[in-house]
């Protein structure tokens, strides 16, 4: 499978405090992967390096290939806080057509183009009826799996998504990793999670990262590593996966 996101020998700080040190890690073609850490660990972070909107002090991040800046356009993103004024009054379709803004070339009103894939989006998240409705009337699992088709309207061939479960109950989240095995038969994703319930039987693979970027396989994440790293006693599952730790590949058991 191809290589949609490389990142070689990578360092990153914020003021001199070192958040992200010498980072190796692939991602190929239609992956699925989580990005697993305590808060402030550096998995925001990883996920602004990849798409450009932050530059490493060391080390490089190619994506299809290309800078992060030049592959944006095939980029689709869900940040952790989606901000939105209940008073402002827009729809749902509205919204979904906001992600077309990258494809066009030039100024004015959508074309019937943009609002066919805006609606193909909502489609493929089940929320088509609801393209009329005010996006503030809607509950919360739907208003992320509205955003979500915001990044899909753009057409993306990676999909990173940052907390996307972080505001929405158990029924939602079922719902929405569904959605996500669903869209990873024709996608790569990334999704930065702290949920270690959802790393133990949904993922394909899994790269751990504190802020010393420490990353392991999860037989390796003992009660001990756990409980340093989230601050409390977790029990995890043995499942498939890939870790990358400095380059270190460890096999699929």
């Amino acid at each position: 499978m191809a290589e949609v996101v490389s990142i070689e020998k990578l360092d990153f700080a914020y003021n001199g405090r070192v958040v992200l040190s010498d980072v190796n890690l692939k991602i190929k073609e239609r992956e699925f992967i989580s990005v697993l850490g305590p808060n402030g660990g550096g998995k925001s972070t990883l996920l602004k390096l990849i798409l450009g909107l932050l530059r490493p002090q060391r080390g490089s991040v190619k994506v299809f290939g290309l800078s992060p800046d030049k592959a944006r356009p095939r980029i689709g993103y869900l940040p952790q806080h989606a901000h939105h004024d209940p008073r402002f009054p827009t729809t749902c379709l509205e919204v979904v057509l906001m992600g077309r803004l990258g494809k066009r070339m030039s100024l004015g009103p959508f074309k019937k183009d943009d609002k066919q894939k805006s609606q193909e989006a909502l489609s493929s998240v089940g929320l088509l009826d609801l393209a009329g409705r005010s996006f503030s009337d809607i509950s919360g699992g739907q208003r992320q799996r509205v955003l979500i088709a915001r990044a899909l309207a753009a057409e993306p061939e990676l999909l990173l998504l940052d907390e996307p479960t972080a505001h929405i109950d158990v029924a939602a989240v079922n719902e929405f990793y569904e959605l996500m095995e669903r869209l990873n038969e024709k996608l790569t994703i990334a999704i930065v999670s702290h949920d270690i319930g959802f790393v133990s039987s949904r993922i394909k693979s899994v790269v751990c990262v504190n802020r010393e970027v420490v990353v392991h396989p999860t037989s390796e994440l003992t009660g001990d590593t756990l409980q340093r790293i989230y601050g409390t006693d977790i029990r995890l599952v043995r499942h498939d996966h890939r870790c990358a730790e400095k380059g270190h590949q460890w096999p699929d058991s």
